[in-house]
């Protein structure tokens, strides 16, 4: 059983990171902007157990708090319909309120819940530079990349990081509890797709908590 802290509890990966952690028996303590939004989140999942409390992964003031005395901090925040500069406001106020903790306890790992733009796709470019990617997506695709670009300035010494970045097309589904690995190149299947679920890409993220396999750097999951 480990301790977690999920910023982004009430979103699409969000909530299913939680049910995956509940369901294994960790002990989550989701932090939101407005607890009222997260009244029953993940009551009778599992045999884990579920605290809400207010914070915001912008402010490293909040996140300091929030986090203390947790195994790891996943951060499955997403801007919304607002800058997607936050991404790298939120990927920088993890780590600095990670660091605010100081040394006299074991800091947690930070997950964060990475794009798919910056991947490789088997003919080279990036996804991002394929061409017809709608210009909201674009600047949402660098965003994440930009917050990546952050993440890899940080020493592993200093903040335990991993960055786990989706499918080029995730959705709710099915959970199989299956997926494949990759780095920085794009996981796609025999017909030259990439595709992953909501709730196995939360399977994937979870059994990272679990494994520390990817200290220090980027990696994705697709079916």
């Amino acid at each position: 059983m480990m301790k977690i802290a999920l910023f982004g509890a009430s979103g699409t990966i969000g909530t299913r990171v939680l049910r995956e952690a509940l369901r294994r028996g960790h002990e989550v303590t989701a932090v939101v902007r407005d607890p009222a939004r997260l009244p029953d989140a993940g009551s009778g999942t599992g045999a884990g157990s579920l605290v809400v409390v207010r914070g915001d992964v912008l402010d490293p003031a909040s996140v300091t708090p929030a986090v203390a005395g947790h195994d790891a901090v996943v951060s499955a925040f997403g801007p919304g319909r607002g800058d997607p500069a936050a991404l790298v406001t939120a990927a920088k106020s993890l780590v600095d309120g990670v660091r605010s903790l100081g040394t006299d306890a074991p800091a947690p790992r930070v997950v964060v819940v990475g794009g798919a733009g910056s991947l490789r796709t088997p003919g080279g470019p990036a996804v991002w530079d394929e061409p017809g990617v709608p210009e909201p997506v674009l600047a949402l695709m660098h965003a994440h990349g930009d917050a990546l670009d952050f993440l890899r300035t940080v020493p592993v010494e200093q903040v335990r990081w991993t960055c786990l970045s989706p499918a080029a097309q995730i959705e709710p589904g099915e959970r199989t509890g299956t997926y494949r690995l990759g780095l920085d190149d794009l996981v796609v299947d025999e017909e030259g797709r990439s595709r992953i679920s909501t709730e196995d890409f939360a399977v994937a993220l979870v059994d990272e908590i679990e494994r520390d396999a990817h200290a220090g750097r980027r990696f994705t999951v697709a079916h």
